[in-house]
């Protein structure tokens, strides 16, 4: 009886998880449960597309070990397996922006059009706050930020922002933040509130790389 190969064996089923992972809608799903738990009818609904679609992706997931499912009486609540899907969608992004031309492309294109400058990191903005120097804003949608926010940070959805900003202080610094590094939100709030009078920065990634450092995190009340 023959044996087969087991380096073989273990490169099949990394393939099965990177097979997963190669479907744009599937990422975007992964971002999205990045936020916190979600079940598939939620889900559907951030992303607009329809609940069979979504829910046969997420069984695609599942079944690679990206997701999990956990009953919550009549609905199933989908949630990343654990902070390595992170990781490996971080790796995946970072490979394409080194080398994919068309990834260069829309960055030049669209958000260094938005922010150019230097964006703060986690440990900038720790001291920041720290120190009281800054107003931080999420701009995520409130259910998002209800899941979990950085401590202090005040809910301004991006279509709020030009009526939050009226009653803000323009002497002081802003940093917004939103679903992760290449979430439009947060280019988009930066560039409305410097259009305003503010001076405003936007955090380097978002809140799911600040729940994976081990940061603390906020719950609403």
């Amino acid at each position: 009886m023959s044996i087969r190969n087991p380096k073989q064996v273990l490169y099949e089923q990394f393939a099965i998880v990177a097979k997963a992972l190669g479907h744009p809608l599937r990422l975007e799903m992964i971002e999205h449960l990045s936020q916190g738990p979600r079940s598939v009818e939620a889900l559907a609904a951030k992303l607009r597309q329809p609940v069979a679609n979504v829910s046969q992706h997420l069984q695609a997931l599942r079944r690679a070990g990206i997701v999990s499912g956990e009953r919550d009486g009549k609905f199933v609540r989908y949630a990343l397996a654990d902070d390595s899907v992170l990781s490996a969608f971080a790796s995946v992004r970072g490979v394409a922006e080194r080398h994919l031309a068309e990834v260069e492309r829309i960055v030049r294109g669209y958000f260094d059009a938005r922010d150019h400058m230097r964006p703060v990191s986690r440990d900038e903005l720790q001291a920041l706050i720290c120190d009281g120097l800054v107003t931080l804003i999420d701009v995520r949608p409130p259910d998002e930020f209800a899941l979990g926010h950085v401590p202090g940070a005040i809910n301004v959805p991006l279509g709020e922002i030009k009526s939050w900003s009226e009653s803000a202080d323009t002497n002081r610094e802003i940093v917004a933040y939103c679903r992760g590094p290449w979430c439009v939100m947060s280019f988009e709030a930066v560039a409305a509130l410097r259009s305003l009078g503010h001076s405003a920065r936007r955090l380097e990634d978002g809140m799911p790389e600040w729940k994976a450092a081990g940061l603390p995190v906020e719950m609403a009340a």
